[in-house]
């Protein structure tokens, strides 16, 4: 995949994050970012909390079903990778698990989407150290915070290009209605939740 420049974040909303420290902000932030990116098909939430944000979706590994989660990404070249911190939570992050189960991911970087494969990296790989200076430059620092806070290994996710290291990939673009984000060719094939009957319990 060659190269392509990401979206840059407002300074007003950098200013802002490095205002926060290390405090994570309130709860219901996470939550509020991925519904305002998905709901403008990535208009809004690329840099609006700060530091530079994707949509990860992934199929879950028990459901079977789309998940999705707004996630710090930083860059190694062509390479998008993420930290499955949980904010240095003592448990791994319901999606790092539907990667080990299925490599094969989406992203959505503001408004271009990416069918690509990912590596999960851990502590022992000599990439490691690298990529964690990369998302610490990214993030003011934040993952030696986390890791301190847990005894949880934290490992990074490197999500690659098509034909790379990390497996196939291709790239699409494009909105549907109501600034839905329009699947690319070759997109994740999550199940189809079971139809209900009317009046059958939920």
């Amino acid at each position: 995949m060659t190269e392509v420049a990401d979206p840059g974040v407002p300074r007003i909303a950098r200013t802002l994050n490095g205002w926060m420290g290390s405090s994570n902000g309130p709860r219901f932030v996470p939550r509020v970012h991925r519904w305002l990116y998905r709901r403008t098909g990535g208009r809004l939430g690329h840099g609006i909390i700060g530091v530079p944000a994707l949509l990860l979706h992934t199929i879950g590994s028990r459901s079977g079903l789309l998940r999705t989660a707004a996630l710090v990404y930083g860059r190694d070249g062509t390479f998008y990778v993420v930290a499955a911190s949980n904010y240095g939570g003592d448990r791994d992050p319901a999606w790092l698990d539907n990667i080990r189960a299925n490599s094969r991911v989406r992203l959505q970087v503001a408004r271009r989407q990416v069918e690509a494969r990912a590596r999960i990296v851990g502590q022992d790989d000599p990439d490691y150290a690298r990529l964690l200076a990369v998302m610490n430059g990214v993030n003011r620092n934040r993952y030696d915070l986390y890791r301190a806070r847990t005894a949880r290994p934290i490992p990074f996710v490197v999500m690659g290009a098509a034909g790379g290291p990390t497996g196939a990939a291709a790239t699409a673009s494009g909105t549907t209605g109501a600034g839905r984000s329009a699947p690319p060719a070759g997109a994740l094939a999550p199940k189809r939740p079971p139809r209900r009957t009317p009046g059958a319990p939920r």
